[in-house]
């Protein structure tokens, strides 16, 4: 038997550390199902230990010591006892586990049973979980497993402590120190990413640097390695095409050359050796500068199964479907599926073909990705970004799930959903992490963390249900305060939407730091660089013709999902100016016209954050100071900011439309010289 020991709950501010593992003490009939001593954890009869279960074990005394709270008695005297049987059938599979009350036994209260140690650590998790909201002990039977194999954390994390697009301060990993110094914030790292049943990390941008490559960081990657390992968490390198050429000595980085061959086949050996279950490679190839195959004449399935080839079947090449360069056609929504397409059926089979949520480029609202169910013979997996890079960074509330929730549920035509398309290999996200003390820079933006890891666990989840037991585990029980919360967060980023890119519009953005609107910049070098290439307005109309007529993007979807938007009469205005150019005149179905239409959203953007706003204000007292004081602060800047979106937005189009406001809506407070005359040099994060 293995016996854990209780773990002391710190006495510290809510300074949001803890996040959704905060573990506050329960009240009322839920506190009356845990007893006042320490709850003992066992392993079932002949169950071997391993440190995956002794942190199964510790987590759980952890959490019933929390949720038990200091001087908390119970009726009757003995300590709640929970079984871990982690070499049951449970016919969950790899990670699954099953959560049962066990009330013929006295001897036991309750079983987590398992097929395996990770199982019984993510089943440990789930108990607390729901303990954690509320639920009473007795009430608790689930069997689960994890929707898909792969759930993974990309980081653009530099070496030099840099977070590309990260807006939480620098970067988690201390690669200065390691591998002699390990930060218990990488322990913390791991256990929260547990909790979620995230089973892979990159820990580094996928503008990658070669020397991330060499014997002194294959050292520092072990260290994590053998760190997160208990955890069920495999590492992953983002690594340089043209490393052989940077650090091997090489004169070339052509896949097809035997010495380039050769070099990738002996790193891939020397990573192994130090790391056995290492993950494999992310690499982003020409892309935005980045070096790639087509260099050398060769294609992207020719340098992915070059690394596939020195890798073998120990791990994974994950080769990023983000392509956008110089040779853009008309319509940068186009190029990803133009090149790899043509190219279903010829990646080996440890490749995995990673592909962003939507064709341009984690805008707040775009159409799936027309790649999903279009390389049936080819393995693909969803690249979502956590970090907030166009939805206000840390400082605009924008909870993503629903983000997501539209493009898993999205019908693709080809196959299924895109979660049905995905699911046979994984999902990945973009990381939000940060050094900032409560690790996301805001805390709200910890949510999308959260059901980032749930979403990827189990896509049939509601974004309701996310932020509700998110919110529970978070800030508060009390029902009315986590309906209020839950209401704020699944209104707020259609908030955003509204407030930046209404009616299908995108990359609004002003450029370079991604802050602040800035439809009006039009003279960069490179078309796609400039957001008039994506709102194409003038004074005749607004928005970018995609269909036959235009780029004819829209050929690209299932025929049936093309012809849901082919016409501007009857498509979703949510993607209206995505696909059609309209006349500022023409009558939606609503019964306004495009430019009413336009301006009506932007107002009920700013009208929803200012609810979101005095809903906060309301749970004064509800939630710990500190932590609604810095709500209430980051609130207030959106409020600011959405009318500055909202009015520099509106006087860019009446310069060229010079069309009055429609009746009743507010003029800009300013003038468009005035909003065009700001500047941020140094915006968070850059």
């Amino acid at each position: 038997m293995v016996a854990c020991s209780a773990v002391a709950v710190p006495a510290y501010a809510e300074d949001g550390y803890d996040m959704w593992l905060r573990y506050a003490p329960l009240e009322g009939e839920a506190l009356s199902d845990l007893q006042a001593d320490s709850p003992f954890a066992t392993l079932a009869e002949g169950g071997r230990s391993s440190p995956t279960l002794e942190i199964a074990l510790e987590e759980l005394s952890r959490g019933f010591a929390g949720l038990q709270g200091s001087g908390a008695r119970a009726a009757n005297g003995s300590p709640v006892k929970v079984e871990l049987d982690c070499g049951e059938t449970v016919g969950t599979g790899e990670g699954g586990y099953r959560l049962s009350p066990v009330a013929d036994d006295p001897r036991r209260a309750f079983l987590i049973a398992a097929e395996d140690h990770l199982g019984c650590l993510y089943g440990s998790f789930a108990l607390l979980r729901e303990l954690n909201t509320g639920k009473r002990l007795a009430d608790i039977a689930i069997g689960q497993a994890p929707a898909m194999p792969l759930r993974m954390l990309n980081h653009w994390d530099n070496p030099d402590g840099h977070v590309e697009r990260g807006y939480a301060g620098r970067s988690i990993f201390d690669w200065w120190h390691l591998p002699e110094r390990l930060d218990q914030r990488m322990i913390d790292y791991a256990r929260a990413n547990a909790s979620l049943g995230i089973n892979g990390v990159v820990v580094n941008n996928v503008n990658a640097k070669s020397f991330m490559l060499e014997p002194r960081y294959i050292a520092k990657l072990e260290r994590l390695a053998d760190t997160w390992r208990p955890y069920g968490i495999r590492v992953y390198l983002s690594a340089r095409f043209s490393a052989p050429r940077d650090i091997g000595g090489l004169d070339t980085a052509d896949p097809l050359d035997p010495a380039v061959r050769a070099w990738w086949h002996a790193k891939a050996d020397e990573i192994y050796t130090a790391i056995p279950d290492f993950g494999g490679f992310l690499v982003k190839a020409n892309s935005e500068g980045q070096p790639g195959p087509q260099d050398y004449g060769r294609t992207h399935a020719d340098g992915a199964n070059m690394l596939a080839a020195a890798i073998g079947d120990r791990g994974t090449v994950i080769w990023r479907a983000f392509v956008y360069s110089a040779e853009d056609e008309a319509d940068r929504a186009k190029q990803a599926y133009e090149e790899f397409v043509p190219l279903d059926g010829q990646f080996a089979d440890n490749v995995i073909v990673q592909v962003k949520n939507g064709p341009v480029d984690f805008q707040p609202r775009e159409p799936f990705h027309p790649m999903f169910g279009a390389m049936p013979n080819t393995r693909l997996m969803l690249e979502a970004q956590i970090t907030k890079e166009y939805l206000g960074f840390a400082s605009h509330l924008a909870y993503l799930a629903p983000l997501w929730k539209e493009v898993l549920d999205a019908d693709t035509g080809r196959g299924g959903t895109v979660a049905e398309v995905v699911a046979p290999v994984g999902i990945a996200g973009v990381a939000n992490t940060g050094s900032d003390r409560n690790w996301t820079g805001s805390h709200f933006d910890q949510a999308n963390w959260y059901a980032f890891g749930r979403l990827a666990w189990n896509p049939a989840l509601t974004s309701e249900e996310i932020a509700g037991e998110w919110a529970a585990q978070t800030f508060t029980r009390d029902p009315a305060a986590v309906e209020a919360i839950t209401s704020m967060m699944l209104d707020s980023r259609e908030a955003v939407v509204s407030y930046m890119t209404p009616l299908g519009l995108a990359h609004q953005m002003d450029t370079g730091h991604h802050y602040g609107p800035g439809p009006w910049v039009c003279d960069l070098a490179r078309p796609e660089w400039n957001p008039c290439y994506y709102h194409q307005a003038d004074r005749s109309g607004i928005g970018f013709d995609r269909t036959a007529s235009g780029s004819d993007a829209l050929s690209q979807y299932a025929p049936q999902v093309a012809a849901q938007w082919a016409d501007p009469a009857t498509i979703d205005p949510h993607y209206l100016l995505w696909f059609h150019h309209v006349a500022w005149d023409d009558t939606l179905p609503s019964g306004r016209t495009v430019w009413q239409e336009l301006v009506r959203e932007y107002d009920r953007g700013v009208t929803a954050v200012d609810t979101m706003a005095g809903q906060w204000a309301g749970l004064r007292g509800a939630i710990d100071a500190e932590r609604h004081r810095a709500v209430s602060e980051s609130l207030a800047i959106q409020q600011h900011e959405a009318r500055w979106w909202r009015d520099a937005s509106i006087a860019y189009w009446q310069s060229l439309n010079g069309l009055e406001m429609p009746q009743g809506a507010s003029p800009p407070a300013e003038t468009l010289e005035a909003y065009k005359g700001r500047s941020f040099p140094e915006a968070p994060g850059q």
